[in-house]
Formats: C-alpha cells, structure tokens, sequence
C-alpha cells in the first residue's frame, strides 16, 4: 500500500481512510472487535507466544536457587537481592512506559522481537560470570525484553478466539518454566560451584530458540510502521512522540487501570513472598533439613502450572468475577492451615494447593482487563499493570526479609495473610465487564 496518497488525488480521501484505518489496526492488535479465528499460522503464533512465556518463567524461577552462588561469588551481602529487584523493577517500568511508544513506529511482530532480543543479550552477559556490576545490569535489561514481549503477547493472545483458554496456557507455561528452572539450576550449580553461571548458557540456548520463534512466526508484522497522514488536508499527523505521549495519559487517568493494578500488585507480592521465603520459614520454624525442604516451592509452581491449565475453562464457565473470589477464600484458608498446623507435610501440601488455587488469577485477571480497557490503550495499559505487578513481587519479599532480620522468619505468615486479604479485597472492587462496543 502506498503511503504517498494524498486528499488531492482522485478518490484520495477515502484512499487515506482506509489507509489511516489499517495502520491503526497495525498499531494495536486488539483493535478488531471479532475475535481472530483460530488458524495454522494463529496456532503457531499462540505456540510462539506460549513459549516466550516458558522462558521468562525458566529466567525468574533459576534466581532463588542460585542466590547462593551469587553471594560467594561476588562476595556480597544479602543486599544483592535488594539490587537485582531493583533493577528488574527499573526495566519492567521503562518496558511499560515505552510501550505506547513503540506501537507508533513498530508493528507487532518487530515489538516482540526487540523482546526476545534483550532477554537474550541478558543471558549473554551473564554466563561468563562478569563483574557485578554488569551482572546486575543484565536484569535490567531482561526485565525489559520481558516488559516487552509478555505485554504485547498477551495482548496478541487476548484477540483470539477463546481468549480465556490461551490466555491460561501462555501463563501455565511460565509457571512449566519456573517448576523446571531450579531442576536444571540447582545440579549444574551444585556441581560446577566457582562456574555456577554456566547455567545460564542452557538460558542462552533457549533465547535463541525465543528469538527464532518470534522471527518465524510473526514475520509478516516484523516491520516500521509509515508515518500516519492527517485525513484533514495533506499536512501529516501531529508527532508519533506526543501521540505515545497523549495514549499514556489516557491510560493513566483510566480508574480501572489502577484498581486492576492494585489487585496484581498484591497478587504477585503473595505469590513471590511465599515461593521466595517458604524454604527458610520451613528450616528456621518448623525444623526442617534443608536437604528435604529445599525443593518445596517446586510443589507451589506446579500448582500454579496444573491451575492455569485445568481451572481457566471452569472459571470462565461459571463465571470470572465470582470465581476468582472463590479462589481467594481457599488461598486463604490454605494459607492458615499453613501458618497454624506444625507440620512439614500438612505445610508441603497445602502450599502445592495454594498454588493451584492461585495459578489462575494472572491469567485471568489479565483476559478481564483486555475486556475492561479501551482498544487504543490496552497494550500500555497492561505494561502498567505488570509494572504494578512487578513492584509488589519486589517490594514485599524485600519488607519481609527486612522484619524478618530482626523479628524471625515467622513473620511471613501474618505478612502473607495481610496480602491475601487484600488481594481478594482489591477484586471485589475491579468493575464489571460491560458490554461494549468501542
């Protein structure tokens, strides 16, 4: 299609509306009201999608079983922690706010690309053990490609037909990639000791497989968008940058935006906080070995995998909002039999439960905000909502490691009550999905 027509040539006009019309439809992937049909090449890009997501999960579940090493290593203290969420977070929030930048000049396909790029460039620089300083920057930039790719992912994911179920498999499959990570992590660490880092040459080699996947299936959208004529006379359109700018603000002054935010930013706070501290709580409280115990969150991830894939037809079924509610009620009271049975086993199991429980409020919560948020702004808005999301993953695992150096580990449980209580209060508050037709 040309992009040299202007209102002066004959039937220009409504040359130019088409024109302005499909380069819309190229900016933002969710714009089209019918759901897409599912077909080979939509099936492969589902595929793609899914398996970006099985990388992100192997990245983020390989932190906690190598902290450790990392400490040794670098000769460091427990502040490292505090550093690599703090970069994390930093990338998740320049991810989110050039989001809405990206969409002006690139189309889906190159945005998911630039994605799996710097995830893979992080790994890179982390395999051949640098000095801190770059292994801390490599988090930032992780985080990032991941901000990236997961955002327009699941907004690719969110326009098929049978949104829900997909939206359940491509978050099943982080939780498959963080339940497998520490099974690959831990030996090679275990055994190498000095080279630790060489796990992440197995991450280097699935970045790889992540970037070709994006190439392949999503090609024919790897492009720069041409720049957008004004339908008004034959001056072109005010700026790309003050556009991005002006679809930022939009979406900033949307409440629901930030009352889904908050939800997640709860959300992924119990999720992190419980994975992340289980393992001292069951060593420092309950007495356990740490040969025996060191494996529990792996029974947490593989609840949220069997969750996110055997509960997204049932909740979409009986419906989203009610369930999900549903769901916060048992994590609660999973998570008080937790708390006040003393009981490595009760302890293991009813965290395994708590897991499958909680394996489906992501995805769900995220399928109810691609039906919540206005077309021109769902990709920066669900950037916004993972940055939220990110931020409450970084900051409680941080509070809880900082009261729990001078009260005890066993301040985890009333912290991880709190958060379960607000998570379901922030729900209760999301609106309804309407019926809408924008």
């Amino acid at each position: 299609m040309s992009a040299t027509a202007t209102p002066h040539d004959s039937g220009g006009l409504q040359l130019q509306t088409i024109q302005n019309t499909s380069l819309d439809d190229a900016r933002n992937v969710a714009s089209a009201e019918q759901p897409t049909p599912l077909s080979r090449k939509v099936i492969f890009k589902l595929l793609s999608s899914g398996f970006s997501f099985f990388v992100a999960g192997t990245i983020d579940g390989s932190l906690g079983p190598l902290i450790p090493y990392m400490l040794r290593s670098y000769k460091v203290g427990t502040s490292f922690i505090s550093v690599i969420y703090a970069a994390s977070f930093a990338g998740w929030l320049l991810a989110a706010a050039a989001n809405s930048h990206m969409l002006q000049y690139l189309d889906t396909g190159a945005i998911l690309a630039i994605g799996a790029v710097f995830q893979l460039i992080s790994n890179i620089l982390r395999f051949w053990n640098p000095p801190f300083g770059v292994f801390a920057t490599s988090f930032f930039i992780c985080s990032m490609g991941m901000g990236v790719q997961d955002s327009h992912s699941n907004t690719f994911v969110s326009t098929v037909n049978g949104a829900h179920r997909w939206l359940g498999f491509i978050h099943a499959m982080y939780a498959l990639g963080a339940l497998v990570s520490p099974f690959v992590a831990t030996p090679i660490a275990s055994s190498m000791q000095s080279r630790w880092s060489m796990f992440y040459v197995f991450l280097v080699g699935l970045g790889m497989f992540n970037v070709v996947g994006v190439l392949v299936a999503f090609r024919g959208s790897i492009r720069i968008l041409p720049r957008q004529a004004s339908t008004s006379g034959d001056n072109l359109a005010p700026g790309r940058g003050r556009e991005a700018l002006s679809g930022m603000a939009n979406t900033l002054r949307l409440r629901v935006v930030w009352i889904l935010s908050l939800f997640f930013f709860f959300s992924l706070g119990v999720g992190i906080t419980a994975g992340g501290w289980v393992v001292e709580y069951l060593v420092d409280v309950r007495h356990g070995k740490l040969s025996q115990v060191g494996y529990t969150p792996a029974g947490l991830y593989g609840g949220l995998f069997l969750g996110r894939l055997l509960l997204a037809e049932p909740t979409h079924r009986f419906g989203e909002r009610r369930m999900i509610l549903l769901y916060c009620v048992i994590i609660l009271g999973l998570q008080l039999i937790f708390w006040l049975v003393p009981n490595i086993i009760a302890n293991a199991t009813a965290l395994s439960l708590l897991g499958f429980f909680f394996g489906p409020l992501f995805p769900i919560g995220v399928s109810v905000g691609t039906k919540l948020f206005p077309n021109s702004v769902k990709a920066s808005a669900l950037g916004l909502v993972f940055v939220m999301a990110q931020a409450g993953g970084s900051l409680f695992p941080s509070i809880t490691g900082f009261i729990a150096s001078s009260a005890g580990v066993k301040v985890l449980q009333p912290i991880l009550v709190g958060l379960i209580v607000a998570m379901g209060t922030s729900w209760v508050l999301v609106p309804k999905v309407p019926n809408r037709s924008d």
